[in-house]
């Protein structure tokens, strides 16, 4: 199982980070290593000083598939989420402006955390889903799906012409705008539709 992240898919992110505006999905992997197990909490890694939250809409694979059409890409998932890309800024930064990869600020242990899982026929538009959230009780990412710049169908097609697609692998579709820090006691709460979808706690 692998986890496919999509990066600068919501413009307003892209202007918050500053970052350039790419011509196709941004794709980079986390391993399943990164993932952080239900009922624990997320413990901040001693290397970073600026771990951000970034809130994503997740969808689950449920089929091999390779060259999938985006006609045909809404046959590859029945499960959608929502979860967190944990990203240590700083490391980020650096590793950035030496042009080197990004893992160690974004595939670290627990970088990522995933919250319920919703059958997508429970849906009315996978294409307009509303998603945020909360810590410690401030909503501080709100946005929807809408506002993809490739939508969810896109980014399967894009994502399998490059990597086979496997049953149990999760796309991180990117987060909107207003990442920011977690501190130790903070409490972080995810919606999707307006349904629970998480509660994690920083250690």
């Amino acid at each position: 199982m692998k986890l496919i992240c999509v990066g600068r898919n919501y413009a307003k992110h892209i202007e918050e980070l500053q970052n350039d505006r790419p011509d196709a999905p941004i794709i980079f992997m986390k391993p399943d290593s990164c993932l952080g197990q239900k009922g624990q909490p997320f413990f901040i890694p001693d290397f970073s000083n600026e771990i951000h939250h970034e809130v994503e809409v997740l969808v689950k694979i449920n089929r091999i598939g390779k060259h999938i059409q985006p006609k045909f890409a809404h046959k590859y998932y029945d499960e959608i989420g929502l979860g967190l890309d944990f990203t240590a800024r700083d490391l980020q930064r650096e590793l950035k402006a030496k042009g080197l990869p990004w893992e160690k600020a974004k595939s670290f242990d627990g970088a990522a955390y995933i919250g319920q899982w919703f059958d997508k026929s429970q849906f009315l538009n996978i294409n307009d889903l509303q998603f945020q959230l909360t810590k410690n009780g401030v909503v501080v990412q709100n946005d929807t799906t809408a506002n993809m710049m490739w939508g969810i169908d896109d980014i399967i097609s894009h994502v399998s012409r490059y990597f086979t697609l496997k049953i149990g692998d999760i796309l991180f579709t990117g987060t909107p705008s207003g990442v920011g820090l977690v501190q130790r006691g903070d409490e972080l709460t995810g919606q999707l539709a307006g349904q629970h979808a998480f509660t994690l706690n920083v250690k």
